[in-house]
């Protein structure tokens, strides 16, 4: 038995551009899609570095607050872990702490046991409500925000009555506490709390980072304000909350908990834009609708159109298999062998032979051999499978 030869292609197989005309759309829709992805995260990402640095020298930077510290004999020193932090905290010292609301709950834990014993000054920068109450037990933050970014100090306290009007509009603050300052008043609630320690500390809740910005720093009184409050004492602690803190197993975070929140949304996007895609491709499809045909086609038309699309398209190989898979199919009840077997060479071939008497290689190459190198050949197999079944037929 020879090898089979490699099927040519045919009119049922789709070309390159037959594929690449039906993907294009899809295509084009995930390459805008991935594209905007793309340059939406270079731009939070160049929005978002250095925020809050006392070394960058970026728009939200704070390198030029840490510059005029520096003049004044006040060090600035900046760590990533709590570890650090809480080393660091003592009565000489202010502890700056930039992203509070990006501490675990032990790690607030553990912030807040360190800094109220410490003697020194805490701030807390934008402290929302998940934290302000473990770091700042007493204070409470507005769900609110202000809607004035400017505002007066309208206080007692000496730090905020010198600077006068300051950007500090943002989160809002209520307290408990019977000595503490309340200043920058928005709408009766306070954008600067100061709360004092009893161990002759105290934190210092601010509710926007505005007059820390490099951008911010010399407007208003915010310079004043925001050398006030970090130069107090002579060490400047300026802790940046970051992925590379350690955390505990007691740290009861699950893996969506760690995901930003902007990633869950986009991906609930990109599901609803599947779910969509799917939807417009189906309805494009349609269901199947019977159509009567305005004329009757006999079967002799039918079987000559099928064979001149073969002939067009070279497809001698299908036209070979459905000659011989009818001739199987037709022979196999008239030598006693089920239909289910009837393309099964070791079920119908020796039927044949014992009926037949004939040559079993010959039987096997005509009903199971490779397709027809030529037209010719595709011929004179269709010849010798009509006699192999009228021999058949023969009493």
């Amino acid at each position: 038995m020879t090898p089979e030869a490699t099927l040519p292609t045919t009119s049922a197989s789709r070309t390159p551009r037959q594929v690449w005309t039906r993907a294009r759309g899809i295509a084009l829709a995930l390459v805008i899609l991935l594209a905007g992805a793309i340059v939406i995260a270079l731009v939070r990402s160049d929005a978002q570095r250095g925020s809050l640095d006392p070394r960058s020298t970026a728009p939200q930077g704070s390198r030029a607050v840490a510059e005029l510290l520096s003049d004044r004999g006040v060090s600035t020193r900046v760590v990533t872990t709590l570890e650090e932090a809480r080393t660091a905290a003592a009565p000489d010292t202010t502890l700056l702490v930039a992203v509070p609301d990006m501490l675990t709950d032990r790690q607030k834990s553990l912030l807040r046991s360190t800094v109220a014993d410490s003697g020194g000054r805490t701030i807390l920068v934008a402290a929302g409500s998940s934290s302000i109450e473990q770091l700042a037990p007493g204070v409470h933050a507005d769900p609110a925000t202000s809607l004035q970014s400017t505002l007066e100090p309208n206080c007692d306290f000496p730090a905020a009555l010198r600077a006068g009007a300051a950007d500090t509009g943002g989160l809002r603050y209520t307290t408990t506490h019977l000595d503490a300052d309340e200043c920058y008043p928005s709408q009766r609630l306070a954008s600067l709390v100061r709360v004092p320690e009893a161990t002759g500390g105290d934190t210092v809740v601010l509710g926007a980072p505005d007059i820390l910005y490099n951008e911010r720093l010399d407007k208003q009184g915010n310079a004043s304000l925001a050398l006030q409050l970090l130069g107090s004492r002579p060490h400047l602690v300026w802790y940046l909350p970051s992925l590379s803190d350690a955390t505990t197993p007691d740290d009861e975070r699950g893996f969506f908990d760690l995901l930003p929140s902007g990633w869950l949304w986009g991906t609930l996007q990109l599901f609803i834009a599947a779910a969509l895609a799917a939807l417009w491709r189906a309805r494009r499809l349609g269901p199947l609708v019977p159509e009567r045909l305005p004329v009757a086609i006999r079967a002799s038309e039918t079987v000559e159109g099928r064979a001149r699309l073969y002939r067009k398209a070279a497809a001698r190989d299908r036209a070979a298999t459905a000659l011989r898979s009818t001739t199987r199919t037709r022979l196999a009840p008239l030598v006693g062998v089920p239909v289910a077997q009837a393309h099964t060479p070791e079920a119908l071939l020796p039927a044949l032979s014992t009926h037949l008497r004939g040559d079993g290689q010959f039987l096997h190459t005509l009903l199971f051999g490779p397709p027809p190198s030529d037209d010719g050949a595709l011929i004179a197999l269709a010849d010798q499978l009509d006699a192999l079944e009228r021999e058949v037929r023969r009493p």
